[in-house]
């Protein structure tokens, strides 16, 4: 299992551009990442297969 602390944090310092995640994993990602204080600076875009890219936004979303 991978670290997802340790991703969402590589993607906030565009060591990353993007992270995949699959339906299997999805909720598991989801759970770590609304318990973030930078949570709003996550945006998820839902992709065909139940593939959900994750990208961080320098400005929170609304």
């Amino acid at each position: 299992m991978e670290n997802y602390n340790i991703l969402l944090e590589k993607l906030k310092t565009g060591e990353l551009k993007t992270i995949e995640v699959d339906k299997t994993n999805f909720y598991e990602l989801r759970k770590i990442l609304v318990e973030r204080q930078d949570f709003k600076h996550f945006r998820g875009i839902a992709k065909q297969g139940g593939i959900v890219v994750y990208e961080y936004l320098e400005s929170e979303r609304s």
